[in-house]
């Protein structure tokens, strides 16, 4: 129970990882919005900002102290429409700092979270929880992004464990075309081939398994006895 709960933590800790990010943006914004009331030039405000973003728990105090001798830009406008004037143009830089920042933020978040190497962490998570229906989605959306091999045989080996075995002999098979170097593929492939009714072709996937490394290597794969059993 207590090795589920590590796990989920981790599920948990990914999921956190993007808001932290986008309040980190949020801050910078402020950050900017302030330093420019605080009389810092234009370079100095961006500079603070980005650093900011950059190291909010580091650069943050050390920004608050800099500034606290400084005093805030006075009020200029004389007349009630001056002032909103003043106020709709002093705001307007550190609006569009922010909108720039949180729109890039989000699309390198969606990018992250959408590429190769995330579908795969998230499946093998999914793999070591026993959530094969979801395992099968991220491979599969693996897939969508380009041609794997490696990636077709973990798909069929998910596919297996949920006896989607006409789907997993399809998976099997295009890792087998694809080059996959796995030695133990054609034990797959000949297992699939079993469960779906073909037992002749079945025992020529035996029989290339057991001509295979796996067999013919000092100390034989457990599986080579089961595929001698099935040839006979």
């Amino acid at each position: 129970m207590r090795w589920h709960w590590h796990v989920s933590a981790g599920e948990f800790f990914e999921l956190l990882r993007p808001a932290a990010v986008i309040i980190s943006a949020l801050i910078s914004t402020w950050v900017f919005a302030s330093a420019r009331r605080h009389y810092f030039a234009l370079t100095a405000s961006l500079t603070w900002a980005l650093a900011t973003f950059l190291l909010p728990f580091v650069v943050l105090p050390i920004y608050l102290i800099v500034r606290a001798p400084r005093k805030r830009r006075p009020q200029l406008a004389t007349t009630e429409s001056d002032a909103a004037e003043t106020i709709k143009y002093r705001w307007l830089l550190p609006v569009g700092y922010g909108l720039i920042l949180i729109s890039l933020v989000c699309a390198y978040l969606y990018r992250d979270w959408a590429s190769v190497d995330a579908h795969l962490a998230r499946a093998a998570q999914a793999t070591v929880m026993g959530q094969h229906e979801r395992a099968i989605r991220e491979y599969r959306a693996v897939l969508q992004l380009g041609e794997d091999a490696h990636v077709h045989k973990l798909l069929g080996i998910q596919l297996a464990e949920t006896r989607q075995w006409g789907a997993a002999l399809n998976e099997f098979t295009s890792a087998d075309k694809g080059g996959e170097p796995d030695p133990s593929l054609p034990f797959r492939i000949a297992q699939a081939l079993d469960e779906t009714g073909r037992p002749q072709d079945a025992r020529q996937s035996y029989r290339a398994f057991l001509a295979g490394p796996s067999c013919t290597q000092e100390i034989p794969d457990d599986r080579c006895t089961g595929a001698r059993d099935r040839i006979r």
